[in-house]
């Protein structure tokens, strides 16, 4: 028995936290089905590595400010019979980051436009990629504090900093000069870093 709390401590030592918390009942299934060391092993590190990646899933969707969670299966196509689904899987097959392009979905309110680019969005967190939602108001009126503020540099970083970002919203309100030029100048930011 010592020598398990003794694993169990140099596991949690080693900030493998999952495998610690299930040492027991994977020395159990070993045992019944008579695994190789190396199978058990395996097994209790695959538990380590399922909770990690569903951890860092979780940080980068509480990250990502995304206002809900939908996916692309929730979607009524069928409500929306002008929306080609082929066109919006390849879109979420994530091809378009690769190629640094960018995406819009453009029609009137209620079609699922922010549906769909969430649904995006979840489909590139699953696969490790920086996601940040914000609509139009709040990416400008951001901008603009900071611009008051002497800090626009730095602020300017958030929104440079994830591989894909989704600005909501856009073309509902008229913005002014300023915001309209911290907006072109984010957009070209962010076309320079491809």
């Amino acid at each position: 028995m010592i020598e398990l709390e003794q694993a169990r401590q140099r596991l949690e030592e080693l900030g493998l936290g999952q495998a610690a918390q299930s040492l027991d009942a994977k020395l159990e299934a070993a045992s019944r089905s008579q695994s190789t060391y190396l199978s058990f092993l395996n097994d209790l590190l695959d538990a380590e590595i399922q909770d990690r990646q569903r951890r860092n899933v979780e940080v980068r969707m509480k990250l990502s400010h995304l206002p809900y969670r939908r996916t692309l299966n929730e979607f009524d196509f069928s409500f929306q019979p002008g929306i080609d689904e082929r066109l919006i899987r390849e879109l979420a097959a994530l091809t378009f980051v690769g190629r640094q392009e960018n995406v819009l979905f453009l029609g009137p309110p209620g079609v699922g436009k922010t549906h769909l680019a969430v649904a995006i969005a979840m489909e590139a967190i699953g696969q490790g990629l920086p996601v940040y939602f914000v609509s139009l108001a709040q990416l400008v009126g951001d901008l603009r504090k900071a611009y008051e503020e002497n800090r626009l540099d730095k602020r300017m970083r958030v929104y440079l900093r994830p591989r894909i970002l989704i600005v909501d919203e856009v073309g509902y309100l008229p913005l002014d000069p300023l915001a309209a030029n911290l907006f072109f100048q984010l957009v070209c930011a962010r076309y320079e870093k491809g």
